[in-house]
């Protein structure tokens, strides 16, 4: 049986939302359980502030599955903000840059943790309320940091070409804001060359976009999920 996975949902994103890919993963035979988070429970990051309350719920459902499923290890499945959020939580290394952040602050996770997906995740930006937390993520733990210990599998879509026009002014600015320029193809909210990382398995996904919203093709979708889901197994 393939190792259990914990799916760390993205930037305001509860744990609702990953229920279908939930259900998908667990049906394909791969024990699936996502964060317990709400929406409101990322209210406390938001500006840049500390990811640290995140932090805990991940380490306690990983905690948790090892402890009920008796495996040493788990993957970690990681979208959007969660993605880099991950890289934090593999590391030895104090994450102390904010006041708040003095009590626990190193998570050392990258023993127990076997492949680290990310999915449209943001892994560099510009944008001044983030390059706080992602500079520390990228001068700390640059690239696929911890190789030899953890494989990294970086997925990026191909689905938006940012432009200055209606139907694609969103993907263009968020593009602009993360990797410095808005007419690059993405997923419609991170671009290709933010969604990878360097010494990691990095994939493109045609068609994909970023988040799981009715009536569109998103990296979970079916026949998209195809190109990735065999690195959980």
């Amino acid at each position: 049986m393939a190792l259990p996975t914990v799916i760390l949902p993205g930037y305001l994103a509860g744990a609702i939302e990953y229920k279908t890919l939930e259900q998908t993963l667990n049906q394909l035979n791969i024990p699936t359980v996502t964060v317990p988070i709400r929406w409101q429970d990322w209210v406390p990051t938001i500006g840049g502030r500390s990811v640290t309350p995140i932090l805990r719920k991940i380490d306690a459902t990983v905690q948790q599955l090892r402890q009920e499923t008796g495996s040493p290890k788990v993957n970690l499945l990681g979208h959007s903000a969660g993605g880099w959020v991950a890289r934090i939580y593999l590391g030895e290394k104090p994450y102390c840059i904010h006041p708040q952040d003095t009590a626990e602050c190193v998570w050392h996770a990258y023993p127990y943790v076997h492949t680290l997906v990310t999915l449209g995740t943001p892994h560099t930006s510009l944008e001044r309320w983030t390059r706080k937390n992602l500079d520390f993520v990228n001068q700390t733990y640059p690239g696929a940091f911890y190789l030899n210990q953890v494989k990294y599998v970086c997925v990026a879509g191909k689905a938006i070409f940012g432009k200055r026009q209606p139907g694609s002014w969103l993907a263009y600015s968020s593009y602009k804001m993360t990797c410095g320029r808005g007419d690059c193809w993405g997923d419609g909210i991170t671009p290709i060359a933010a969604a990878h990382l360097a010494g990691a398995e990095n994939l493109i996904i045609d068609g994909a976009t970023h988040a799981p919203k009715s009536g569109k093709l998103w990296y979970g979708s079916p026949g998209l999920l195809e190109q990735w889901v065999n690195y959980l197994k």
